[in-house]
């Protein structure tokens, strides 16, 4: 993985682009997500980890509305997430989502799988489609592969199709759910890399994963969930070195030693 440093870029002038304002949400009795305030900045990188059950990924589901929140505000690019299937859609074309498993479609080819989004959702003509596909694929190092089918490729080329999926519809955030965490281990470096590449495109994105070394080199904040709770986020130097809850603390050393 290049260890090269993304998370000093400076974002102190950017406009908050995300903002979430005291969030709850249930799953029937069960609090999944307890009084969540989040504000994120355009071209801004936020690693969410915790344990498992955490409430990380149902967090970043919440931001486009693949999991409906039941009390507070989420507000994204401007607009606030509500019942509005309107808002809903207009808030989804602006963010992409990888997800742990790839979620390619198999009857179709890997430049099929890519212009379906823009062609059906954006009206984009096929052969601008086809071209914004092929200059995506280029970006993930995976060109060669846009006239095979998904189950031909490996599972780190196809997770790179799926990033490469969610940037031709032009986002202006990406959320990766544990996109690294289905893959073997070989596989993940290849993955990381695109990530990073991205990182250093200014990409604003909301990243849940137990990569701490990409935290560490990409992150500008880390936020540590337990419980369902926002329990600690800080810089990645003083969140790893200098941990102030005991939850997190416990956590740290079980992943890192």
């Amino acid at each position: 993985m290049n260890t090269e440093k993304t998370n000093d870029i400076d974002i102190s002038s950017e406009e908050t682009i995300i903002k979430i304002v005291d969030m709850h949400k249930w799953y029937g009795d069960f609090h999944v997500l307890k009084n969540i305030n989040l504000s994120v900045k355009k071209k801004e990188r936020i690693v969410v980890c915790g344990p498992s059950g955490s409430g990380k990924s149902t967090l970043i589901r919440c931001i486009n509305r693949l999991e409906e929140h039941q009390k507070g505000q989420i507000i994204v690019d401007g607009i606030e997430l509500t019942k509005d299937l309107k808002n809903i859609e207009k808030v989804r074309s602006e963010v992409g989502m990888v997800f742990q498993h790839f979620n390619l479609f198999p009857h179709l080819t890997i430049l099929e799988n890519l212009t379906l989004g823009p062609i059906w959702v954006r009206k984009t003509p096929k052969k601008e489609a086809e071209e914004i596909a092929m200059y995506y694929l280029k970006k993930v190092m995976i060109s060669e592969q846009a006239a095979k089918f998904p189950g031909q490729l490996s599972g780190g080329q196809q997770q790179r199709v799926a990033i490469a999926r969610s940037l031709c519809m032009k986002p202006n955030i990406m959320l990766f759910d544990e996109a690294t965490s289905a893959l073997d281990p070989e596989m993940v470096k290849e993955v990381l890399d695109v990530m990073i590449s991205l990182a250093q495109e200014g990409m604003t994105m909301i990243v849940v994963t137990h990569e701490m070394g990409f935290a560490k080199s990409v992150a500008h904040r880390v936020i540590f969930m337990d419980e369902g709770e926002i329990i600690e986020e800080n810089n990645p130097e003083d969140f790893f070195n200098h941990p102030q809850n005991d939850r997190t603390k416990t956590f740290l050393s079980q992943i890192l030693y």
